[in-house]
């Protein structure tokens, strides 16, 4: 039963419009990557189609965003997970969250979080994973004030 509703577009205070990015959102998201791993050069506009194409066809990821006009300023990526335990409800991974530096402490984020979380909780999943940096406490506090417990697991990883 993956997935159900793709979101819908809405509009929330200071007229910023929230929705699941399309192909054509694909520039402005990778100028706002460039703020969550500034020493990484941003991946080429070409692999980066080639990237949204497989991920539209597996149709399991979603990428949350707010508009500011045309500039993305906030974004999320949700991915659910299929699973054989839970008597097959999925999970959801939320991965790469970032909100543009002029956009913060404005209710931006968390209403992109917030969408994803909704969209997760849409396709039956029995829990959303939220995956942050270690170092990035203000991160975890403001996680935190959305409902995720950073104590409930322990999160590992292998990087290549």
């Amino acid at each position: 039963m993956l997935p159900r509703s793709v979101g819908r577009t809405t509009r929330g205070r200071n007229n910023m419009e929230y929705k699941t990015a399309q192909r054509d959102d694909l520039p402005e998201l990778i100028e706002l990557y460039r703020q969550l791993n500034p020493e990484e050069k941003p991946i080429d506009l070409e692999k980066a189609y080639s990237v949204w194409d497989t991920t539209e066809k597996s149709n399991t990821t979603r990428y949350f965003i707010a508009l500011d006009g045309s500039k993305v300023v906030s974004t999320c990526n949700i991915t659910l997970v299929p699973n054989l335990t839970r008597n097959g409800r999925s999970f959801a991974i939320i991965e790469n969250v970032i909100t543009d530096d002029n956009y913060r402490r404005q209710g931006i984020g968390k209403r992109v979080i917030l969408n994803a979380v909704h969209y997760a909780k849409e396709n039956n999943c029995y829990k959303v994973v939220l995956l942050s940096s270690s170092k990035r406490t203000e991160s975890h506090r403001f996680y935190e004030s959305l409902g995720f417990n950073g104590d409930s697991k322990k999160g590992f990883e292998i990087r290549f």
